[in-house]
């Protein structure tokens, strides 16, 4: 059983610390965490582990946000995952920062990034990770604190932000998308020894030769 995790964000180095990246930054830190690495093929970097037996690829698109789309369907056909074996994580300005809330369906609700892979796959019936990135600027700075660096203040709370949505990338896989969302939607400690229970050994390698 294959499933295919996708983090979204910008490639560049000028983008790479910001908050629009937390896609990014998340599967960076999964693949560190499974031994794994990114190889550079069509349409973005992929990196593959298996946990428990289950074949993962985990995508980070290089076409720029909003046409993650095209890297999404890309790579959905190629291993022939279908949609209820995605889950794409995504930064959201609504919730507060360190704040999950995993979805199996929605709106892309103003992101460029889902708003691209709605216009490409045609359908909104997958699972998305929302992480709380907050919304800490003034009207019309929207564009400059997405795309902006993340403050002191932030850097500190962002491995715990990267270890609890690595946990709910696991719960994904491991539970389903189901009760995946009862663990990572809730803060009750019967929900957090529970999501304790979902981790595993992964081991991982390279996704397959340049190209």
């Amino acid at each position: 059983m294959s499933f295919l995790i996708v983090g979204l964000g910008n490639i560049g180095r000028e983008y790479a610390d910001t908050r629009h990246n937390i896609g990014f930054l998340v599967l960076d830190a999964l693949v560190k965490a499974s031994n794994a690495s990114f190889t550079t093929l069509r349409y973005g970097s992929l990196a593959e582990v298996r946990m428990n037996g289950k074949q993962i690829y985990l995508l980070k698109p290089s076409t720029y946000m909003n046409l993650s789309g095209k890297a999404v369907n890309y790579w959905l056909r190629e291993e022939h995952i279908p949609l209820e074996r995605l889950l794409v994580v995504v930064d959201d300005i609504a919730l507060p920062l360190g704040t999950l809330r995993m979805r199996k369906q929605g709106s892309d609700g103003g992101h460029n990034g889902l708003r691209s892979i709605y216009e490409t796959l045609q359908s909104s019936e997958y699972t998305r990770l929302r992480v709380g990135i907050g919304d800490n600027f003034g009207r019309g700075h929207q564009v400059d604190y997405v795309l902006g660096a993340w403050d002191e203040d932030e850097l500190k709370e962002l491995p715990f932000v990267v270890d609890k949505s690595m946990d709910a990338i696991r719960a994904f896989v491991h539970l389903g998308a189901e009760r995946a969302m009862n663990i990572c939607n809730t803060t009750t400690k019967s929900a957090q020894a529970e999501e304790k229970g979902v981790h595993t050994t992964e081991e991982g390698h390279h996704a397959g030769e340049k190209q």
